[in-house]
Formats: structure tokens, C-alpha cells, sequence
């Protein structure tokens, strides 16, 4: 079972390791004690966690769909180059980039400072771990 020290579990959650110690304090995530020495939470019960407490926004067009991947944030740069545009949306901690064409983005409006939903159904998905 995979551990995390308390540094690395706090930066998961987008919280200062005194809120994640402070958290362990008062039973929120449980914690034991590495053979160095370091406090660690367990990486399934950090998931759950992590799972729990994310937050976005409502999507504003939220309809039945097979999509799951459905990242609602900001437009933080449009970028028109002929017929075809790049969006950035942050959505959260997630930058979402997404090439469409120019006449999309001049009827949604898609413009910096703008609430969009970047939805993503993809056959392909890598999926990489740090060993």
C-alpha cells in the first residue's frame, strides 16, 4: 500500500501541511508513523479524500451525457489564428486546452473571464505512474 508523507498529501489537496496535521488532529484522515520517522497517510484513504473535498463549480448546462470528464473553470486565453482557435480553461488545479475552430468559439463567446465546460469522452488515455 502506497503512503504519502504529510508535505505530499497536503499538495494533493491544495492545503498547507498545518491544515493536513491540524486535519489528521481532528480524525478527518488518519495517519501512522514511516520506519524514518515521518507521519504518512495512506494513498487509498488520501484518494477518498482528495475525491471528497474537490471542488467545481456547477456545470451551468449540467444534461444527461455519456461524457464523464466534465472540467467546468475559466477561459484564461483564447488564441484566433484563421479558421481554427486554442481555449485555455483552468478548471481547478487542471488546465484544459482545447483546439476548435474559429467560427465555435465567435458563437459561444468564448473569451477570457468566461464560465465554460470543457467535456471529454476519449478512447485514449494514458495513464502514467512515477516508478
Amino acid at each position: 500500500m502506497r503512503h504519502f508523507r504529510v508535505a505530499q498529501a497536503a499538495a494533493f489537496l491544495g492545503v498547507s501541511d498545518d491544515t493536513l496535521r491540524r486535519w489528521i488532529g481532528a480524525g478527518r484522515l488518519s495517519s501512522t508513523v514511516d520506519a524514518s520517522g515521518r507521519t504518512v497517510v495512506e494513498g487509498a484513504e488520501l484518494a477518498a479524500l482528495v475525491r471528497e473535498s474537490a471542488a467545481s463549480p456547477e456545470d451551468p448546462a449540467a444534461h444527461p451525457s455519456s461524457a464523464r470528464n466534465r472540467f467546468v473553470g475559466l477561459v484564461t486565453r483564447v488564441t484566433v489564428d484563421g479558421v481554427m482557435a486554442q481555449v485555455d480553461i483552468q478548471a481547478g488545479p487542471h488546465r484544459v486546452v482545447s483546439l476548435l475552430s474559429a467560427e465555435a468559439v465567435e458563437e459561444l463567446g468564448l473569451a477570457p473571464g468566461e464560465l465554460a465546460t470543457a467535456t471529454v469522452k476519449a478512447t485514449h488515455v494514458v495513464v502514467e505512474t512515477p516508478r
